[in-house]
Protein backbone atom coordinates (compact mmCIF):
# COMPACT_ATOMS: atom_id res chain seq x y z
CA UNK A 1 0.00 0.00 0.00
CA UNK A 2 1.20 3.24 -0.73
CA UNK A 3 -0.15 6.26 0.84
CA UNK A 4 0.98 10.17 -0.01
CA UNK A 5 0.61 13.38 1.87
CA UNK A 6 0.60 16.37 0.74
CA UNK A 7 1.37 19.75 1.73
CA UNK A 8 3.92 22.58 1.69
CA UNK A 9 5.44 22.09 5.12
CA UNK A 10 2.77 23.63 7.21
CA UNK A 11 2.28 22.71 11.03
CA UNK A 12 -0.95 21.21 9.35
CA UNK A 13 0.51 19.05 6.66
CA UNK A 14 3.00 17.90 9.74
CA UNK A 15 0.10 16.59 11.63
CA UNK A 16 -1.60 14.59 9.25
CA UNK A 17 1.47 13.09 8.26
CA UNK A 18 1.91 12.20 11.72
CA UNK A 19 -1.26 10.68 12.35
CA UNK A 20 -1.48 8.47 8.97
CA UNK A 21 1.55 7.37 10.33
CA UNK A 22 -0.12 6.24 13.47
CA UNK A 23 -2.75 4.22 12.13
CA UNK A 24 -0.32 2.80 9.73
CA UNK A 25 1.32 1.59 12.91
CA UNK A 26 -1.25 1.19 14.82
CA UNK A 27 -3.42 -0.95 12.74
CA UNK A 28 0.17 -3.11 11.09
CA UNK A 29 -0.92 -2.91 7.87
CA UNK A 30 2.62 -2.91 4.98
CA UNK A 31 1.98 0.49 4.21
CA UNK A 32 5.00 3.29 2.54
CA UNK A 33 3.95 6.76 3.62
CA UNK A 34 5.34 9.20 1.79
CA UNK A 35 5.57 13.29 2.07
CA UNK A 36 4.95 15.12 -1.07
CA UNK A 37 5.60 18.95 -1.11
CA UNK A 38 5.83 19.35 -5.03
CA UNK A 39 3.13 21.34 -6.05
CA UNK A 40 2.64 20.02 -9.33
CA UNK A 41 2.83 16.57 -8.59
CA UNK A 42 -0.22 17.59 -6.40
CA UNK A 43 -2.11 19.14 -8.78
CA UNK A 44 -1.67 16.02 -11.04
CA UNK A 45 -4.06 14.70 -8.66
CA UNK A 46 -6.82 17.53 -8.70
CA UNK A 47 -5.86 18.52 -5.50
CA UNK A 48 -5.53 22.37 -5.03
CA UNK A 49 -6.02 22.26 -0.78
CA UNK A 50 -3.56 20.75 1.59
CA UNK A 51 -3.49 18.95 3.83
CA UNK A 52 -4.50 15.76 1.39
CA UNK A 53 -4.09 12.44 1.64
CA UNK A 54 -3.79 9.70 -1.13
CA UNK A 55 -4.30 5.83 -0.90
CA UNK A 56 -3.24 3.88 -3.70
CA UNK A 57 -4.15 6.82 -6.35
CA UNK A 58 -7.25 7.61 -4.67
CA UNK A 59 -7.73 11.10 -2.96
CA UNK A 60 -9.28 10.48 0.46
CA UNK A 61 -9.19 13.55 2.31
CA UNK A 62 -8.39 17.56 1.13
CA UNK A 63 -8.25 20.52 3.27
CA UNK A 64 -7.96 19.12 6.45
CA UNK A 65 -6.57 17.02 8.96
CA UNK A 66 -7.98 12.86 8.93
CA UNK A 67 -8.76 11.50 12.25
CA UNK A 68 -6.79 8.22 12.86
CA UNK A 69 -9.90 6.38 13.24
CA UNK A 70 -11.12 7.60 9.61
CA UNK A 71 -7.42 6.59 8.26
CA UNK A 72 -7.98 2.88 9.42
CA UNK A 73 -10.78 2.77 7.63
CA UNK A 74 -9.06 3.86 4.12
CA UNK A 75 -6.15 1.09 5.03
CA UNK A 76 -8.46 -1.46 5.80
CA UNK A 77 -9.00 -1.57 9.60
Amino acid sequence: MKIKVFGPGCPKCHQAEKVVKAAVAEAGVDARVEKVTDTMEIAGYGVFGTPAVVVDGDVKSVGKIPKKEEVKTWIGQ
